[in-house]
């Protein structure tokens, strides 16, 4: 069982609608979910949906990389810079994958 650090959470009061309450409630007595209780079920539903946000915002700044010029010209570049030290890592992998075949 969890014990609860009552100086990292807050008390607060919410209001749900009706149907929404009870369809959290049925979620919990029946055990389909692993929250034990309405609490538990609504920081797991808050935390999820916060989550959900915060990689929207992350997708959204990666999605304005792809318009940055300036971006894409440095990213190039470095690309370029590394390209034969992937291509020694791609033949060693090859290589022991090969070696590995062998000796089966």
């Amino acid at each position: 069982m969890r014990t609860r650090d009552s100086r990292r959470e807050v008390q607060t009061t919410l209001r749900l609608p009706k149907h929404l309450y009870e369809e959290a409630k049925v979620n919990v007595s029946t055990g389909t979910t692993a929250a034990e209780s309405i609490n538990d079920f609504i920081v797991a539903a808050v935390r999820t949906y916060t989550k959900l946000l915060r990689r929207k915002s992350i997708d959204a700044e990666f999605s304005q990389m792809a318009q940055d010029a300036d971006y894409q010209k440095e990213s190039q570049l470095i690309a370029e810079e590394f390209s034969q030290s992937d291509w020694d890592a791609l033949e060693i992998a090859l290589e022991r994958k090969d070696a590995a075949n062998v000796t089966r």
